[in-house]
């Protein structure tokens, strides 16, 4: 659970592994705090299918119908940049719990909504909740997560954004003949309930979070509880050297660098930075890529090829179980094949593909190869950046920084959402579709090489080793020596 179930204290020997039975019982914990990323996918998904019948009785014009979609984005910035301060202060499990009760309220609101303002109103609430879970679930997930099957839990909230996405598609097709919109964000309350339900009897607390927060022996019982008490006690152990050891290193910064050098400040301290420049830029490119432009707007880019709304979102649910499935092949493979070489295969896919949607667009290619392309390019971003970015977010921040490095990465990731589905449709209308998925490729490819270059891998490695290998790829002579030391 705290992070390390690979490694001795001070030594380089495996510890005890996890029972299957621990190992199942953390994954049930895992799956109830990715209730999170669900109610993320299904709040950014509904929109697509409900956007047809709002416009239609609120009598929205197309910047209306934008900015319907892109509030909740505001929202979400504004909630990634709060849920380290909250996750720190009421720790992971109450901020889920409280995170779960924003959401109700968001969807409260917008099906109720007796107009565009109130509408608007519960999309930013909404995306609150939205933006805290974006940032809370993988620090969550992370320190709950034995070394050995990390990759494969952090994915689990990929898995279950794509899951509600595509619930949120199939719930639009169930209402769609009878146009009830707000039916189809009132679904959304349900997933949050049970969220909250679990937050209060169900899920431990953070080992991680309660160790530096003085509270070692509830994380001595909880981490017992899925292995042994010599396992618990070594675990334990080691989360306090390192605590220490950060705690030590934070106090020798504040005493070169003055009372200033606190908080979000502490990522720009040279051995964090490489964490944060390659989280930040991930998380730009995994948007600035294209994805929320089919996401968002897959029933309408469908609807532009000649088929009808129920025909759109029809085609879009398909487009939703392929994003499942090729999610479920990449837990499969996280822990096998690596992060790097994922994101590395799924980037140049996505360019590809991207590229010859934006040609179907061009120069007229039927519907079916429209969706051909539509359903590469899915396929491709779910079995590699979209599940693989957020299991990197867990993994390559230090234990000290994690939930202040999430939350800013998820920031910039929401952010630049909130830019591409804004500017997506002005600048199609602008230059052209096709022309505008030209860009999108162009982002991939050089995202491409960046990751070539500064993304080290990080499967079965503990946060000192990821740290290592970080500074080495940006050329950093203490990151060299502590890669060959380790």
């Amino acid at each position: 659970m705290v992070q390390g179930f690979s490694r001795e204290p001070g030594t380089h020997g495996p510890l005890t592994k996890v029972s299957p039975e621990g190992q199942r019982k953390i994954t049930r914990w895992a799956a109830a705090v990715a209730l999170g990323g669900f109610l993320f996918g299904f709040d950014t998904g509904v929109v697509s299918g409900a956007l047809l019948y709002v416009k239609q009785d609120f009598g929205l014009n197309s910047f209306e119908q934008g900015s319907v979609v892109s509030v909740l984005l505001i929202g979400a910035v504004i909630g990634a940049t709060s849920a380290g301060r909250l996750s720190e202060g009421l720790g992971r499990r109450k901020a889920l719990g409280t995170i779960g009760v924003v959401f109700i309220i968001g969807t409260a609101i917008a099906s109720t909504a007796n107009g565009y303002l109130m509408l608007l109103a519960g999309r930013v609430v909404l995306g609150l909740a939205v933006g805290a879970a974006s940032a809370t679930v993988p620090v969550y997930l992370s320190e709950i997560s034995p070394t050995m099957i990390r990759g494969r839990l952090l994915t689990m909230n990929q898995l279950m954004i794509t899951l509600g996405i595509l619930i949120a598609y199939l719930v639009n097709l169930a209402f769609a003949s009878s146009e009830m919109w707000r039916a189809m964000f009132a679904v959304g309350a349900v997933p949050a309930a049970l969220m909250v339900a679990a937050t209060v009897w169900f899920l431990p607390e953070s080992p991680q979070w309660l160790i530096s927060h003085g509270q070692a022996d509830r994380a001595r019982r909880g981490i017992a509880s899925v292995t042994d008490r010599a396992t618990a006690d070594a675990l334990v152990a080691r989360a306090q050297d390192r605590i220490a050891a950060e705690r030590r290193k934070e106090e020798e910064r504040k005493e070169n660098s003055g009372p200033g050098d606190r908080g979000a400040r502490k990522l720009f301290t040279p051995d964090v930075r490489p964490a944060l420049v390659v989280g930040l830029t991930l998380a730009a490119v995994q948007q600035f890529g294209g994805i929320n432009t089919i996401i968002y707007y897959a029933p309408t880019i469908i609807q532009q090829t000649g088929l009808n709304a129920s025909n759109s979102i029809f085609y879009s649910v398909f487009i939703g179980v392929i994003n499942l499935v090729m999610t479920l092949a990449a837990i499969r493979l996280v822990d096998r094949a690596g992060r790097r070489i994922m994101v590395l295969v799924s980037l140049a896919l996505m360019a590809v593909s991207i590229f010859m949607l934006g040609l179907a667009f061009v120069v007229g290619m039927n519907s079916v190869l429209t969706l051909l392309f539509m359903v590469i390019y899915i396929a491709a971003y779910a079995g590699g950046l979209g599940p693989v970015f957020w299991t990197l977010l867990g993994e390559i921040f230090p234990p000290s920084v994690r939930a202040e490095g999430s939350s800013v990465a998820t920031a910039v990731n929401w952010v630049s959402n909130f830019v591409v589905s804004l500017a997506f449709l002005p600048v199609a209308s602008a230059i052209g579709q096709g022309e505008t998925f030209w860009i999108f490729a162009g982002i991939c490819v050089v995202a491409f090489f960046f990751v070539g270059r500064y993304l080290p891998e990080t499967k079965g490695r503990d946060p000192e080793q990821i740290e290592a290998a970080l500074q080495s790829r940006f050329g950093r002579e203490s990151g060299r020596r502590a890669t060959h030391a380790s």
